[in-house]
């Protein structure tokens, strides 16, 4: 993607964002992991009031990974639903979003890692203060980050007919764009799971 995309996705988002410079995700959880093996969707999916349509709706890309979540990792994920929903968007944004946490962080609420950090990442969606993310107090908090990266989501054209890693690596402008899609199915059942939780 070049910087003036970049920039004008970003900026249109209200974010300020240093040309050049990735607001992707730290070294340390950037590469992908063992696949596990994948539970259908349609298992969680058939909740009632959940659409199951919008969660995957082309289907996911390559190989998935799946890890097992901790019970502070299930609060992100809850949130990061209640944000999503207090943002008047739908289940698939939800997806994206986790998808984007997985990859960025497993979900994890990260503070500053160090040598390990990249820039100044930190928080569920690895976002950078320096980029405009927000202060270290905002983007650590679940609901404000995922409000962000919901709030550059929502300025990404068509994103809801985007396969999942180019909708996040739109916002994200990721070191490792194909990373993303590895989360998609994991991320489909978890907002199944708890959408109407």
């Amino acid at each position: 993607m070049n910087t003036i995309m970049r920039k004008s996705v970003l900026g249109v988002a209200g974010l300020a964002f240093a040309g050049g410079v990735f607001a992707g995700p730290a070294a340390a959880h950037a590469s992908p992991v063992e696949a596990a093996p994948v539970t259908a969707v349609a298992v969680q999916a058939d909740k009632p009031g959940v659409d199951k349509g919008k969660l995957v709706p082309h289907g996911v890309q390559g190989a998935q990974s799946r890890i097992d979540l901790s019970d502070e990792q299930v609060g992100n994920v809850k949130a990061i639903v209640a944000a999503t929903k207090k943002a008047g968007m739908d289940e698939r944004a939800a997806v994206v979003a986790i998808a984007t946490a997985l990859q960025e962080s497993k979900l994890e609420n990260l503070g500053h890692l160090g040598e390990r950090n990249d820039h100044d990442s930190q928080g569920l969606f690895q976002q950078r203060p320096s980029s405009g993310w927000g202060t270290v107090e905002q983007i650590t908090d679940p609901e404000y980050s995922t409000m962000a990266f919901l709030k550059g989501l929502k300025q990404v054209d068509g994103w809801q007919d985007m396969p999942l890693t180019k909708a996040a690596q739109t916002v994200q402008v990721s070191a490792y764009p194909d990373h993303y899609a590895q989360w998609e199915q994991q991320a489909a059942d978890l907002v199944a799971e708890h959408w109407n939780s």
